[in-house]
């Protein structure tokens, strides 16, 4: 008997296809000893992960090497976890399904610290060995990037190397220094972390011993001379580096499910406690022209229906209006909504947002965070009250229905007056929404403020438990209000993440603890448990206030202060200053330099664009496209087989929408709010059954020849999806049911047994009962519902079963009626709709 495989375990877990590696787009390319082998892994779901940028530009990047193989790894969920431990499998990549040690480096995105756990649980799956210190010269070197790493200390005996910044400025420094280092004569994992080390922007962890003072602090001390601490690495302009052109369009529904272009980097806005804002600076504009020229491409590589504009504040972009304007009329044909999702209250402009809502209206978001003005001058937030009911008035007037508001509870000098000005602005706002009508809402979302490090805020007490669940319940009460909705984020969460945000190395094997006691995806509601982290730290004798009851003496040193992330420390500490003053710092964008520290005005210095306003505006607007009346429709058949059995419904017809608008066919679409291709489906095919005869309805605005339809959608097929025919639409005949389906049976687990097949044959009459589409149990008859039951062997079976409304059954139910077969060997069988015209 084989050996259990992936594809074997993927009929039993929920959400089958995050495992499959096939998108469209993906990069798959042979496995040859000579190449250096990276997977890129991300620690959470693959919904989150898919919808990482930084993951995308890496692997663009890797694979755009002909030496470097680059492929994807992301958090199995805790069903495929059991199903992995239970089989004995090796956690792999999903292109070619490599476990994940063979590989030569395992590079994690930090961008959460609550995914830690996840991380340390991916390597004992894959099983390489926790602590960097314990791994052998066979192991990967396990690396690691992302916004966690400006405070790498509480993970960093689990990494080879961590970089510090712009991962793009140092990935490709790092795989010549692989290179360099396996064609050398030495082999000792060592010889390679010195090489890294002299990059810019890479930490070596285990070139610093590590020591508690008297007061308890973190101590490290550098073991060589060349590595005393750590720049960041910065891409100076991002107008030189590569942009991946060809995104993977993801399986499933990933959380931001849809094209993202990245048009700046950094904010300089100088929101205190921001970290984002920090460790991101000095601002990098893409160049406008390259933005249009970008986007127009990756929709057209892409065939994604909405477009989103992506900074630490899109609204800020020196040129947002017209470029806006020309990426309206860019998608305008094919109806692709723009959003722009990093907004400040006053920099969305009424021009700005007529704009967006020509093609349709998508949400909208504003984040005052504090309720008082008072309080938005202590964390420098520079926007008014005015700014926020104008903003609010522009977006219903202009037809928005529903407006979401961000604020934090517990930030330095808070006050219950701030408190109450949270109320008294919701309610400001929500008559401002009685005026346009009764059906505009707001949401209002309350989060708990943690200080992170590198901000002016670093040294600032994280309110307790008790203090911010107080301010929380209190806004809960005092919002009940028609119309408005409050959502807010466990304040326990925000303890745990505190923790983590600002500790040191004594959370290693605390990390672990807390792995081996169950915690996972503990960013997620249902798995976060408070308790069981409480447990853990108080068995690893840890007291979390250890690490969030801030720093009153700003001398003491701080666990990341090898770590510099450009910001000088004494402008961290004028802000913190200014902060207790109350006094505002403006931009320096607009205005002078503050003196941070990162500019050196020769090879970091911002990049803006505020000369190139007029230039996109030489173009007229396109006026907005009118819907053709014409409709021709046409019937393409096709095949669901293998590893598209695992597709749900809905994923594909998302597949074939976007095929059909990669593919830029002449799409009708329909009326309305939310206009859609007319693209419909015969019956629904359930999850993991395959299909050799499928048909979809597409209607057109311009006559196409069938067989350049063929041959154009068969290019954009994944795998185990094939485009069989296609034939112009006979109206009755196109999509209509026939009597009887014929099915084949292919049992991998268990027998098929003659002696079940004669009792059924032998009875009158034989009832189960399965549920109606509204969820109603039914009764059916399978004597009336089933024509025809036939054994090939022992293993194989065909069926032909009625097509009737009120005696439909699913080949599955039958067979496991019939033959006495349980759940677990239904899930595992392969069941496949035949042809109509097989024998």
């Amino acid at each position: 008997m084989s050996e259990t495989s992936i594809q074997d375990i993927l009929p039993l877990v929920q959400m089958p296809s995050r495992y499959l590696g096939s998108e469209t787009n993906r990069i798959k390319k042979p496995w040859k000893k000579t190449q250096l082998h990276v997977a890129l892994a991300f620690p959470d779901l693959y919904e989150i992960a898919t919808s990482h940028f930084g993951i995308q530009i890496l692997y663009g990047m890797l694979n755009g090497r002909n030496e470097i193989l680059a492929e994807r790894v992301f958090a199995p969920a805790v069903d495929m976890e059991a199903q992995l431990r239970k089989n004995k499998l090796p956690l792999c990549s999903l292109e070619s399904e490599t476990p994940l040690k063979n590989f030569d480096i395992l590079g994690f995105s930090l961008l959460y610290e609550l995914n830690y756990t996840n991380m340390v649980n991916m390597l004992d799956l894959a099983g390489i060995a926790f602590f960097a210190e314990e791994r052998s010269k066979t192991d990967p070197f396990v690396i690691g990037g992302g916004p966690c790493t400006c405070n790498p200390e509480p993970v960093a005996d689990f990494f080879d190397a961590l970089v510090v910044g712009d991962g793009e400025a140092v990935i490709l420094q790092m795989t010549d220094a692989w290179k360099a280092w396996r064609r050398s004569d030495s082999d000792k994992r060592e010889a390679l972390l010195h090489r890294w080390s002299q990059i810019k922007g890479v930490y070596i962890p285990s070139f610093f011993d590590v020591s508690v003072d008297a007061v308890g602090a973190q101590r490290l001390t550098p073991k060589h001379g060349s590595h005393q601490d750590v720049d960041r690495a910065v891409v100076s302009d991002l107008n030189t580096e590569p942009f991946p052109g060809t995104p993977i369009i993801p399986f499933g529904k990933p959380v931001h499910d849809r094209l993202r272009m990245e048009i700046a980097r950094g904010c300089t806005r100088g929101c205190r406690f921001c970290q984002a804002g920090m460790i991101y600076r000095p601002v990098r504009e893409r160049h406008p022209e390259a933005v249009l020229s970008s986007v127009s491409q990756l929709l057209k590589e892409s065939g994604y229906e909405d477009l989103s504009l992506l900074s630490l504040s899109t609204g800020d972009y020196s040129c947002i209006a017209p470029l806006v304007q020309r990426i309206v009329d860019v998608g305008a044909k094919d109806r692709v909504a723009v959003s722009l999702p990093s907004l400040r209250a006053g920099s969305l402009t009424p021009e700005l947002m007529e704009l967006v809502r020509k093609v349709r209206k998508t949400g909208f978001t504003i984040a005052p965070e504090a309720g008082s003005q008072r309080l938005r001058d202590v964390i420098n937030k520079n926007i008014t009250e005015t700014d926020i009911v104008e903003t609010v008035e522009n977006a219903f007037s202009l037809g928005w229905k529903l407006i979401k508001l961000y604020f934090m509870v517990g930030l330095p000098s808070e006050t219950q007056a701030d408190i109450e000005a949270i109320v008294a602005l919701v309610k400001r706002l929500k008559e401002i929404a009685k005026k346009q009508g009764r059906s505009q809402k707001i949401n209002v979302s309350v989060a708990t403020f943690v200080p992170k490090p590198h901000t002016p805020f670093q040294w600032e007490p994280q309110i307790s438990l008790e203090t911010a669940l107080e301010k929380i319940n209190w806004l809960k009460d005092n919002l009940k209000l028609p119309g408005v909705q409050v959502k807010w984020q466990d304040p326990r969460v925000s303890v745990v993440e505190g923790v983590w945000a600002r500790g040191d190395r004594r959370l290693n094997n605390v990390l672990i603890n807390a792995w081996r006691s169950g915690c996972r995806f503990d960013g997620w509601t249902d798995f976060f448990d408070y308790d069981r982290w409480m447990t853990v730290f108080q068995a690893s004798g840890i007291n979390p206030r250890h690490y969030t009851q801030g720093y009153s003496d700003t001398d003491r040193p701080l666990p990341w202060d090898h770590i510099n992330i450009g910001v000088d420390r004494s402008f961290l500490l004028e802000e913190k200053a200014r902060a207790v003053a109350g006094k505002i710092t403006n931009d320096c964008r607009t205005g002078s330099c503050r003196g941070c520290g990162v500019c050196d005005f020769e090879s970091i210095k911002p990049v803006s664009f505020h000369d190139h306003k007029g230039f996109l505006s030489t173009q007229k607007p396109l006026p907005e496209p009118q819907a053709s009346e014409t409709a021709i429709k046409y019937v393409v058949s096709f095949k669901k087989m293998k590893a598209a059995r695992f597709l749900g419904h809905l994923e594909m017809v998302k597949i074939f929408t976007r095929s059909l608008r990669r593919e830029r066919l002449p799409l009708k679409y329909s009326k309305g709010f939310h206009p859609m291709p007319k693209v419909s489906f015969g019956d629904t095919l359930p999850m993991g059954m395959q299909s050799e005869d499928e048909r979809m309805l597409v209607t057109l605005t311009e006559p196409i020849d069938s067989g350049e339809l063929i041959s154009r959608l068969r290019r954009q097929m994944p795998d185990g999806l094939e485009i069989t025919g296609c034939s112009p639409y006979v109206k009755k005949k196109a999509l209509e049911r026939i009597d009887t389906l014929p099915y084949r049976v292919e049992l991998k687990d268990g027998f098929f047994k003659q002696k079940d097949l004669d009792w059924f044959f032998g009875q009158q009459s034989v009832t189960i009962e399965r549920k109606s589409k509204k969820g109603r149990p039914v009764a059916v008859d399978l004597k009336k519902a089933v024509s025809d039951i036939r054994l090939l062997d022992d293993h194989h079976a065909v069926m032909t079963l009625g097509t009737d409304n009120n005696l439909m059954v699913r080949p599955g139910l039958v067979m496991k009626t019939v033959f006495n077969l349980s759940e677990l060997q239904i899930l595992t069988a392969i069941i496949t709709k035949r042809k109509t015209n097989h024998v």
